[in-house]
C-alpha cells in the first residue's frame, strides 16, 4: 500500500486443500501497490490436508458445504465496503481451481467490477445479475486436474448468457505461471481504473 486510500480491492479465493496463504504471493507478483489484496480462508477443514481448507467437499458427500460457503462468501463480500471503504463496483473477485468455481458462482450475482477464474470451472448456471460483471478465464492446456474442456465450456455458457468473457490459454498445467501474470494484471487494472497498463 502507498498510504493513500486503495483504488480498489482484489480478493483471491484459494483452491481445494490449500489455504489463504497459497495465493498471497500474487500480491507482489501483480505489482499493484495502489490496491488492497484480501485472501480469505475457505470455511471448512480439508479431510486429508491438515493445513488445508475447502469451499465444499469434492469427494465423499460431493458438493456438501457449497450452499453454506456461497452464503457466507456473499455476506462477507457485501460487508467489505464497510471495512475497506471500497464499494463492490471497485472490487475484483478472483479464484484458483475450486476458488475459481466459487468466484463464478458467487460473483455473477453481485455488482463487482470483474471476475477472474484461474484453472477453474463453472457450477451449473443459476441466476446472474442483469449487469453481470466481465469475466477473465485463464487455463492451462496441460491441466489434468481441471481439464481445458471445463474452461471452454464455461466460456461458451457464460457468453451464451450475455457475459463479457476474456479467455486465455497457456502452455501450463494446474498452476499460475509467470506468463499469465500480465494478463491478470491488465484485466484487473482495466476493470478498476479504465486504463490498460502493462507490468513494468
Amino acid at each position: 500500500m502507498t498510504g493513500e486510500p486503495p483504488k480498489g480491492v482484489i480478493v483471491f479465493l484459494h483452491g481445494w486443500g490449500a489455504n489463504a496463504q497459497d495465493l498471497a504471493p500474487l500480491s507482489q507478483l501483480l505489482n499493484l501497490p495502489d490496491y488492497q489484496f484480501l485472501f480469505p480462508n475457505a470455511p471448512f477443514p480439508h479431510p486429508y490436508v491438515s493445513t488445508g481448507r475447502m469451499w465444499y467437499n469434492l469427494h465423499e458427500n460431493q458438493g456438501q458445504g457449497l450452499a453454506e460457503s456461497r452464503q457466507s462468501l456473499i455476506e462477507w463480500l457485501q460487508s467489505l465496503e464497510s471495512t475497506t471503504g471500497i464499494p463492490l463496483s471497485h472490487t475484483i473477485l478472483s479464484g484458483f481451481s475450486q476458488g475459481g468455481a466459487m468466484t463464478l458462482d458467487v460473483g455473477l450475482t453481485l455488482p463487482l467490477a470483474g471476475l477472474t477464474s484461474l484453472s477453474g470451472y463453472l457450477h451449473p448456471l443459476k441466476s446472474i445479475t442483469a449487469t453481470h460483471p466481465p469475466v477473465l478465464i485463464v487455463h492451462g492446456r496441460q491441466d489434468y486436474v481441471v481439464p481445458l474442456s471445463a474452461a471452454i465450456s464455461a466460456r461458451e455458457q457464460l457468453m451464451q448468457s450475455g457475459v463479457a468473457v476474456q479467455y486465455h490459454e497457456f502452455e501450463m498445467g494446474h498452476e499460475i505461471r509467470p506468463e499469465a501474470i500480465p494478463v491478470i494484471r491488465d484485466f484487473v487494472v482495466t476493470k478498476l481504473s479504465g486504463e490498460s497498463k502493462q507490468v513494468s
